[in-house]
C-alpha cells in the first residue's frame, strides 16, 4: 500500500469531503440492489443486476445466473448460481464486454457453467452496493465479494476437504489464461464482446490467491489440459485447495484494458488490506456520495426507494480510465486502439440520460461529471465524435445528437474543461454529420434537416420525426453555447432558428406532431398510438411534448394554455391503447405502459417523463403535484419488481431523485429547475464546495402533494421554478402542503427569462 501512487490512493479511499459525517447516518443500508432485477426478456421491472461496485467504478461484480453471453445476467427468479462476473453490462439490450468469472466448487473440479451452477435462495444472499455474500447450496460454500474501482477482493469459505476449488472462467470468443503456482497467481485475458471495440481489444485479468496451490488444471474449448497455459475460443483454469471447514481462501482480482502489467498495477488498489479494510473503505465512499443529499426522517420505504435510486444515478457512466506508474489517468481508446493519457468514461445512452442523470451530476457532484467532459473531448479527438450510446465504443442505438444536451448543461453550469475550442468544435461537427458505420453518432438525415428543416418520412431514415424533435432541442443547446461562448452573430443565429424547427412537424388539426414527407405533406395513414415508425420507442401522444427549450412556442401552436392543460389531460385519459404494427409484436415499453393504469402514459420509457411537469407552463401545478406523486408512490419500490420499465443507466433513478427533492430539470442546458412535490419533509443537499440547500416540506404526507406555498430563503415565492443559482449558492427551500390543491399560485416557468422565444 504505502507504494500506491497518491492520485489512485484518493481514487480508492474517496475524494469527495464527508457530507454528512454523523455516525447515525448510514445511506448505503438502506440501498437494495436488488431493485429492478425480476425481469425478463419480454416485461421489464427494471432490467438491472445487483452491481457490487464502487460509485462510477471501472469494474462491477455481480452473480451469474443466466448464461454465458446472456445480457439478464442475473435474474431474481432463478435459483442457481453460475458464477461471479466481471461485468461492464449497461444494459441487457447493448450487453457485456470484457467479462470473465470465478466460481467456488467441490467435490470435482468442474469447469462447465451448466454443471459447476449451484443452487442458491434469497434467504441466503445478502447484497449490498459495496458487499456481497451468497451461500452455495450445492458445495456447501459461502462466497463474499466487496470492491475497489478497478479490483475486488473474494472471500470464500469452504467445507471440509482435499477438493476445494475455484474456477476462472474467462470465457468464450477468444481467451487467454495461464496458472503461475509459484506466484499463486492466475492471469490472462477475455475479449468477448458486443461491439464498440476495436480489433486489439482485451480485458487483462489477474487473480492473487493468498495460499498455495495443491490442484491446478487448464481449459480450452471443454478440454481439459495439465498445461499451465491456455490460448482458445474459450479458455480457463482451476486451482485446488485443502480445506478445514471454516477455513478462508481470500483472491484479490484486478484487470486492465490497457495490459497485463497495468492490471498488476491496478491491484495496488487493493494492497495489503484484508477483505474487511476493503469493505469498510468501499462502504465508506458509498456513503460519502449518498450522503451528499442527506434524508433522515421520513417513511422507511419511501427512503430505501430514494437511496437505492441515487446508489443507481451513480453507476454510470462508468470509469475507463486507469491510473499510468508515475500516477497519471490513461486509457486504452474504444474508439481507435490506442493507449492515451486522460480520462475516459462510457457505458451510457444519452437518449436516455441527458434528460435528469447529468444535471443530477452537475448538481450534486460536478467534480466528477467535469472528468467525464475531458473524456468526451478525449473521445472527439479520437474518433471525431462524440459518442451518443457508448459501450464501451460507439454502438448503434437511438437517435439524437444529444451529447450537445450534456455537453452544454455542464459548461453552463460552470462545468470547464482544459480546451473549450474543441469541446465546442465537436458540437458543431456532431449537427452536421454522421458517423459512416455507426448512424446513431452524429446526425443520421442532418443533410436533409438542415435543408428542409426536418428529416423526412420518406426517404428511408427511420424514426425521423423523433430525430428531428431531438435536433432541434440539441440545436438550442448548441445555440447557448455559441451565444454564451461569444462566437459570430451569423453562427448563433443559424442554430437559433434550426432551434424552432420542431414546428416543421406541429399537425395543427390533431395538435400533434407527425411525420413529413419530403414534399411537405404530412405522412398517411396516422395514428397517434402507433409506436415507433416516425417516433422512437413511442408514440405521438408521447414525442409531442419532447419541445423541452420553447414550451411556450408549443402552447402556442397547441391554441393556449387552456388547450395545452387539456391536451396534457388526455394523454392520461385515453385508454392504454396502441399499435404495434411497425415492431410486427408487443415491445416490453408496450406492454410496461399498458399494465400500469395510467392512460397513454409511458413512464417507463424515457420520452415522456417530463411531461407531467409541463403543466405547470400551463399554469395548473396542482395537476402535476398530483400525478407526481402518483408516479412516485405507484411506479417505484426498493424491491426486485420496483421500476415500471427499463432503468437505463441511471436515467428513471435520478427522475425519482429529483422528484422526491420537489424539482426537475426540464430543459437541461437552461438554468431553472421546475417545481413538483416533494416526498420528504425534509431533505439536505450538500454541495462539493460545503455549502448546502435544506428543503422542508411543512405538513408533507400520504395525500398531501399540493403546494399551498414556497419560501426561497425566507422569502415567500409564487414561482414554479427555481434557478441553479439559488440552489447551488445554499439556502433554504421551505414548502407548505396540503391536502387541497391551491388554484391561484404558481407562476410559471415561460413567465421567466427561460423560453425560448424570449431569448430573442
Amino acid at each position: 500500500m504505502k507504494h500506491l501512487p497518491m492520485l489512485l490512493l484518493l481514487c480508492c479511499l474517496g475524494a469527495f469531503p464527508a457530507a454528512a459525517s454523523s455516525g447515525d447516518f448510514d445511506p448505503v443500508e438502506l440501498v437494495n440492489p436488488l431493485m429492478g432485477s425480476q425481469s425478463v426478456h419480454q416485461f421489464s421491472a427494471g432490467n438491472t443486476y445487483p452491481a457490487v461496485a464502487t460509485p462510477w467504478g471501472m469494474n462491477f461484480w455481480t452473480p451469474q445466473t443466466g448464461k454465458m453471453g446472456d445480457g439478464w445476467a442475473y435474474t431474481y427468479t432463478d435459483t442457481r448460481i453460475r458464477g461471479f462476473k466481471q461485468t461492464h453490462q449497461p444494459s441487457p439490450w447493448i450487453n457485456d464486454y470484457g467479462q470473465f468469472s470465478l466460481m467456488p466448487v467441490t467435490g470435482a473440479p468442474e469447469f462447465d457453467e451448466e454443471r459447476r451452477a449451484s443452487w442458491f435462495g434469497h434467504k441466503a444472499e445478502t447484497s449490498k452496493p459495496y458487499y456481497y455474500s451468497v451461500y452455495l447450496a450445492e458445495y456447501d460454500v459461502v462466497a463474499e465479494i466487496t470492491p475497489t474501482d478497478r479490483a475486488a477482493v473474494f472471500r470464500f469459505t469452504f467445507p471440509e476437504g482435499d477438493d476445494s476449488y475455484v474456477v476462472v472462467d474467462a470465457f468464450d470468443k477468444g481467451s487467454y489464461v495461464k496458472i503461475e503456482p509459484e506466484k499463486r497467481r492466475v492471469t490472462g485475458y477475455t475479449t468477448r464482446n458486443s461491439g464498440g471495440v476495436p480489433d486489439n481489444f482485451r480485458n487483462w485479468f489477474v487473480v492473487e490467491f493468498d495460499r498455495d496451490f495443491e490442484y491446478t488444471a487448464t481449459f480450452a474449448d471443454g478440454e481439459r489440459s495439465e498445461s499451465l497455459e491456455q490460448q482458445a475460443g474459450h479458455a480457463g483454469g482451476i486451482v485446488g485447495f485443502r480445506t478445514r471447514r471454516g477455513e478462508q481462501v481470500t483472491a484479490r482480482v484486478a484487470s486492465s484494458f490497457i495490459s497485463p502489467e497495468q492490471a498488476l498495477r491496478n491491484l495496488q488498489e487493493v494492497g495489503e488490506r484484508g477483505f474487511d479494510e476493503v469493505c469498510a473503505a468501499a462502504k465508506q465512499r458509498w456513503n460519502d456520495v449518498l450522503g451528499r443529499i442527506e434524508i433522515r426522517e421520513g417513511d422507511l420505504d419511501h427512503r430505501r426507494t430514494f437511496y437505492t435510486c441515487l446508489y443507481r444515478s451513480t453507476l454510470f457512466p462508468r470509469k475507463f480510465y486507469e491510473f499510468d506508474a508515475q500516477g497519471r489517468p490513461c486509457h486504452y481508446s474504444p474508439y481507435n486502439g490506442e493507449v492515451l493519457p486522460g480520462y475516459m468514461y462510457t457505458d451510457t445512452g444519452f437518449w436516455d440520460t441527458f434528460r435528469c442523470l447529468f444535471p443530477l451530476l452537475n448538481l450534486v457532484y460536478p467534480s466528477v461529471n467535469r472528468e467525464i467532459q475531458e473524456g468526451l473531448v478525449n473521445a472527439y479527438r479520437e474518433s471525431g465524435f462524440y459518442p451518443e450510446w457508448a459501450s464501451p465504443g460507439h454502438r448503434d442505438c437511438m437517435v439524437g445528437n444529444n451529447s450537445a444536451s450534456v455537453v452544454a448543461d455542464a459548461y453552463l453550469k460552470g462545468i470547464r474543461v482544459e480546451d473549450t475550442a474543441t469541446l465546442y468544435r465537436g458540437l458543431v461537427d456532431g449537427a452536421n454529420k454522421v458517423h459512416p458505420s455507426v448512424r446513431s453518432t452524429g446526425r443520421w438525415g442532418y443533410d436533409y434537416y438542415n435543408r428542409l428543416g426536418y428529416v423526412p418520412y420518406d426517404v428511408g431514415i427511420r424514426e425521423n420525426a423523433a430525430r428531428t424533435l431531438e435536433y432541434a432541442y440539441d440545436d438550442w443547446c448548441i445555440y447557448r453555447m455559441a451565444k454564451a461562448l461569444g462566437r459570430p452573430q451569423e453562427e448563433v443565429d443559424l442554430y437559433a432558428q434550426r432551434a424552432l424547427n420542431y414546428r416543421n412537424l406541429f399537425d395543427s388539426r390533431t395538435k400533434l406532431m407527425r411525420g413529413r414527407n419530403a414534399d411537405g405533406s404530412f405522412a398517411e395513414p396516422f395514428s397517434p398510438f402507433k409506436w415507433g415508425d416516425a417516433f422512437t420507442e413511442g408514440n405521438s401522444w408521447h414525442y409531442t411534448w419532447s419541445v423541452f427549450h420553447d414550451p411556450q412556442g408549443l402552447i402556442d401552436l397547441m391554441g393556449g394554455r387552456e388547450r395545452f392543460a387539456g391536451m396534457l389531460d388526455s394523454v392520461f385519459v385515453v385508454p392504454p391503447v396502441f399499435d404495434e404494427s411497425y415492431y410486427g409484436s408487443v415491445i416490453h415499453e408496450i406492454r410496461e405502459m399498458q399494465v400500469m393504469n395510467m392512460g397513454n402514459y409511458a413512464h417507463g420509457n424515457q420520452p415522456i417523463q417530463h411531461m407531467i411537469y409541463l403543466y405547470n407552463y400551463a399554469g395548473q401545478p396542482w395537476k402535476a403535484q398530483y400525478r407526481l406523486r402518483q408516479v412516485m408512490e405507484r411506479f417505484y419500490s426498493a424491491t426486485p419488481d420496483g421500476y415500471c420499465g427499463d432503468e437505463d443507466n441511471g436515467q428513471t433513478s435520478a427522475w425519482y431523485v429529483f422528484s422526491a427533492l420537489g424539482f426537475y430539470p426540464v430543459c437541461p442546458a437552461s438554468d431553472q429547475y421546475v417545481l413538483g412535490s416533494p416526498l420528504f419533509e425534509k431533505a439536505v443537499v450538500h454541495y462539493e464546495d460545503g455549502r448546502r440547500t435544506v428543503i422542508t416540506a411543512a405538513g408533507n404526507g400520504p395525500g398531501r402533494c399540493y403546494v399551498k406555498s414556497l419560501k426561497i430563503n425566507g422569502r415567500n415565492s409564487s414561482k414554479n421554478y427555481l434557478t441553479h443559482g439559488t440552489l447551488t449558492a445554499g439556502g433554504k427551500l421551505e414548502f407548505g402542503m396540503s391536502d387541497t390543491p391551491d388554484l391561484s399560485r404558481g407562476t410559471a416557468p415561460s413567465d421567466a427569462p427561460y423560453s425560448f422565444s424570449s431569448e430573442f
